[in-house]
């Protein structure tokens, strides 16, 4: 218990998927599965760019980050999940809970703020090819990936330590399996007014905004490769941003879905089983999409693996 903020509640507890022993096992298995996917194919992704100088370019400096990215967002979901569904350990901690929450809003922040680079330099790409040497230059990538992850780490710092002013005198059941904030505010027994304005404020800044900026990055780029005449430059384009467009699509869908349209009538499960698209599948999904649809990375793999195995 903490006098500052005058928490009578010590700790919270987290709800499972299902009662049912047989689909807590199967959900074990495949959550498990999701987990060392995520982890083996970003670290993989990591390596290989890594060691691989000709993958040292500015797209995939920002796809480094975004694997980066997964694995803070898997290992601050997926082993308590884990716990709740092999340990049946549902309880967790105030501080952990807070914890929780801290990794997951900058993690989800973060990435988007990153997409929106990332369609940037697709848009520079195909759009201005002559002048992309020019423009994506190393400090401004560095600057970039420095002002995403500062930007989301100051925003995850405000809701959380807005969180911390709240009292927590009542029930401690969250109607979720992790620590969201809009799930903390409904156990609050003190006004959440100020907090509410915030996520509403976060919402626009890093969901409403970055969405327009990274569609109308992509507005251009088919509008450019729409110009192209021939066929096998067309292909060649989309080639290069198909994989970027499908990892936007597929994270911007569960996140809409689960911090925009919180009162759409969705029930509570529908809502557990979205937030496991963004948190667990997109990132076990994004080393697949970028390895099996990006020559360049599938090149240097194969020119990588002999000299390793």
């Amino acid at each position: 218990m903490s006098a500052g903020n005058q928490t009578a509640v010590v700790e919270f507890i987290l709800q499972d998927f299902s009662d049912d022993p047989q689909v807590g096992a199967l959900l074990s298995v495949l959550f498990l599965l999701l987990y060392l996917m995520a982890l083996s194919g970003n670290v993989l992704i990591i390596t290989l760019i890594i060691l691989s100088p000709g993958l040292h370019t500015p797209m995939y400096f920002f796809l480094v980050n975004l694997a980066i990215l997964d694995i803070i967002c898997t290992n601050t979901v997926l082993p308590k999940l884990l716990e709740i569904l092999v340990v049946r350990l549902d309880t967790i901690s105030y501080q952990s809970c807070l914890t929780q929450l801290f990794f997951l809003i900058w993690s989800v922040a973060a990435e988007l703020l990153l997409l929106t680079a990332m369609a940037f330099d697709r848009y520079v790409a195909i759009c201005q090819p002559l002048r992309y040497s020019t423009i994506m230059i190393w400090p401004l990538c560095a600057m970039l990936t420095v002002a995403v992850w500062t930007f989301s780490a100051i925003n995850s710092s405000v809701h959380t330590g807005l969180i911390t002013k709240l009292t927590f005198c009542g029930p401690n059941h969250i109607q979720h399996f992790l620590c969201e904030a809009p799930s903390l505010l409904l156990l609050s027994c003190s006004p959440t007014k100020l907090n509410n304005v915030m996520i509403i404020i976060a919402d626009v800044c890093f969901g409403v905004v970055n969405f327009f900026l990274t569609l109308g990055s992509y507005g251009y780029i088919v509008a450019s490769i729409l110009r192209i005449r021939s066929a096998s430059g067309k292909g060649r384009a989309f080639s290069t941003c198909s994989s970027h467009l499908l990892v936007v699509i597929l994270y911007y869908s569960t996140v809409i879905y689960t911090y925009f349209l919180p009162g759409s009538g969705a029930s509570m499960e529908n809502g557990k089983v979205v937030t496991v698209l963004y948190t667990a599948v997109s990132p076990a999904l994004n080393p697949l999409i970028y390895t099996l649809r990006n020559k360049d990375v599938k090149a240097a793999l194969q020119k990588l693996a002999p000299a390793y195995w």
